[in-house]
């Protein structure tokens, strides 16, 4: 089990992490503040004195403009695996009224921040639905069919899996260890370095081992997909500690 490309493209572009913004006809590329809300619309909170603003001002509201958010993905600690670059886009327009206040309420569902307060004043909320996605790892584009884009659903455990390998190996790497070995069917020796979790997902866990210079990856799944981090917590103790955990 893992997830699919179009999970995969939903996750990158959820909003935790930091895109760019090309405008057709439009040289240079915009940093922006994004979002996407439930049915994977993405929601853009422009501050209005920028470049980015300057530009969609001057495109004008007579015609629609196409823009390409861009997003890369930033992995967990140095070393581990990528999960590559999402490449949304679709034609965009600015939100106002009621629309901007329900967008504003999407928005901060997902990034909470003070400046929506200002939305109206010192920012603008702009969406787009998205009409083509691209996933792009290790130099092999991929196209997502856009309604299986906009069916799948973000992976909730990508916002916290930095802090969860964290703690994992600030607090259970030992124990954690010995299940690897287990599940890999490795022995402990002098020159093997110990086996850690990587990568983690709602569907199982990217994991390395092996000695240092030729070291291996493999997936190892859970039985089934996970709700969140509740859940995930609860299934690492009953493997780690499988006697306090009954």
């Amino acid at each position: 089990m893992r997830p699919s490309p179009a999970e995969i493209v939903r996750t990158l572009v959820a909003g935790r992490l930091a895109g760019l913004v090309h405008l057709a006809c439009w040289p240079g590329l915009h940093q922006v503040r994004h979002v996407t809300d439930t049915d994977g619309r993405v929601l853009l909170l422009v501050p209005v004195v920028s470049d980015l603003a300057g530009a969609l001002r001057a495109a004008g509201d007579d015609r629609p403009l196409a823009v390409v958010l861009d997003v890369l993905d930033l992995p967990p600690a140095a070393g581990a695996p990528s999960l590559g670059r999402a490449l949304v886009s679709g034609w965009v327009r600015q939100l106002d009224g009621d629309e901007a206040r329900a967008a504003a309420l999407d928005f901060a569902a997902v990034e909470p921040t003070g400046d929506l307060l200002d939305v109206g004043t010192r920012f603008r909320l702009f969406r787009f639905e998205v009409a083509e996605a691209r996933w792009d790892r290790a130099g092999v584009l991929r196209r997502i069919d856009p309604e299986a884009y906009a069916e799948a659903e973000p992976d909730p455990l990508h916002p916290v899996e930095a802090v969860l390998l964290a703690d994992l190996a600030d607090h259970h790497a030992d124990r954690m260890a010995d299940y690897l070995r287990q599940r890999l069917g490795l022995a402990a020796g002098p020159a093997e370095e110990a086996p850690r979790v990587e990568r983690l997902d709602r569907y199982g866990m990217v994991v390395s081992f092996g000695r240092p210079g030729a070291r291996q990856r493999a997936r190892l799944p859970f039985g089934r997909p996970l709700a969140g981090h509740a859940e995930l917590a609860r299934l690492l103790y009953s493997l780690l500690y499988p006697r306090t955990s009954n």
